[in-house]
């Protein structure tokens, strides 16, 4: 796994489709569920007749993690959910998704800290079991 400023990043030789089959499984063993689903590309071509790779972004939420994340910063919402991409590059299909403890510096709230801790061990796992 990749470690970016602001996200964890891994690949697999999957194709997207079966990457983003895999992945809604594997965040859902770590209790997220998919709240949004953007699919970039479509939108694209659609708005603006640009052709790109396959690429979506999916809102992932665990919801008592949010809740928590609630409960100590009523605006963490603004935050909300755990932004994560799957798209083509190349050969290859990427997963990333974003740094929970991002939520908690940009906050400076120190009752985030547990919460984008745990949140990211969760998010952590569901990539790791991507990875090829």
């Amino acid at each position: 796994m990749k470690q970016t400023r602001y996200g964890m990043v891994v690949t697999t030789s999957q194709p997207m489709e079966e990457a983003e089959a895999a992945l809604r499984a594997s965040l859902a063993s770590e209790g997220f569920g998919i709240l949004t689903e953007i699919d970039v590309a479509a939108t694209l071509k659609e708005k603006l007749g640009v052709e790109r790779a396959p690429y979506k972004i999916l809102g992932a939420c665990n919801p008592p993690l949010a809740n928590r994340g609630l409960e100590a910063e009523d605006d963490l919402g603004l935050l909300l959910p755990c932004n994560v991409v799957v798209y083509v590059k190349g050969n290859e299909t990427v997963i990333a998704a974003l740094e929970p403890q991002l939520m908690a510096e940009i906050t400076d709230n120190p009752e985030l800290q547990d919460v984008a801790a745990e949140a990211r061990g969760r998010l952590e796992k569901a990539l790791a079991r991507l990875e090829a």
